[in-house]
């Protein structure tokens, strides 16, 4: 039976660039796509046997780390290698910190992504040759925040990422193509997992997590969300 390579990048060359890097590696490797958060979803929830997700960080319903850290926490079975354009030392830290088993920079040959891709089929743990860690720093906080994004289902991850663009409920029911009571009822949900009040406050405390905090915003908060 062949290994299934679940693949999380926006960028349609790219995708097919990792699809011969990692076929060159594996013989039997078969592929599955995903070209945002809303379909990685959907892919993970289909696909419980795959053997590796290759995620990139920068793609439509990201939100820096918090698919990362939604997909690590509902499905711990499934390793994840980040594989992004951004490949800091703190970037890769982060990664790591938050359930990441490789980090292999967009800048890396064909040879290298098959060989890393197969090193963690194999249980490895793989980074960068120059990676260097950062002297350690206080993370508990956004390790809290990682913990509490995993707890959440698949449909209010999706919410919440529609709720992190900015989108109103009946832009998110639009979307989802549920009522907007229905809505309501997920930003009720995710709201209390978070821990916070208000859209202002998930936006404040997801974005401990975002590489670039300027990608968040929410909409007004709605009073009866």
């Amino acid at each position: 039976m062949g290994r299934t390579i679940l693949i999380a990048d926006d960028h349609p060359l790219f995708r097919a660039a990792l699809r011969g890097a990692v076929a060159a590696a594996i013989s039997d490797a078969e592929f599955v796509e995903a070209d945002s958060v809303a379909t990685l979803l959907e892919a993970v929830e289909h696909h419980p046997e795959a053997d590796v997700l290759l995620l990139d960080l920068d793609m439509p319903g990201a939100h820096g780390f918090s698919a990362l850290a939604h997909v690590r926490g509902s499905r711990p079975q499934l390793p994840v290698v980040i594989v992004s354009a951004t490949a800091d030392a703190p970037t890769i830290a982060r990664a790591f910190s938050y359930g990441a088993q490789g980090f292999i920079p967009k800048s890396s040959d064909a040879s290298a992504i098959g060989a890393g891709v197969e090193a963690v089929l194999q249980g490895e743990l793989i980074a960068p040759p120059d990676y260097r860690p950062p002297a350690p720093g206080s993370e508990s906080a956004d390790l809290e925040i990682a913990a509490r994004l995993a707890d959440l289902t698949p449909q209010q991850f999706r919410v919440l990422s529609m709720l992190l663009s900015g989108l109103l409920n009946k832009q998110i029911a639009f979307e989802l193509d549920v009522s907007e009571a229905t809505v309501k009822a997920h930003v009720t949900a995710v709201l209390r997992k978070l821990g916070v009040a208000n859209r202002t406050q998930a936006v404040l405390r997801v974005g401990r997590l975002a590489i670039d905090h300027g990608s968040l915003r929410a909409a007004p908060d709605e009073a009866d969300a």
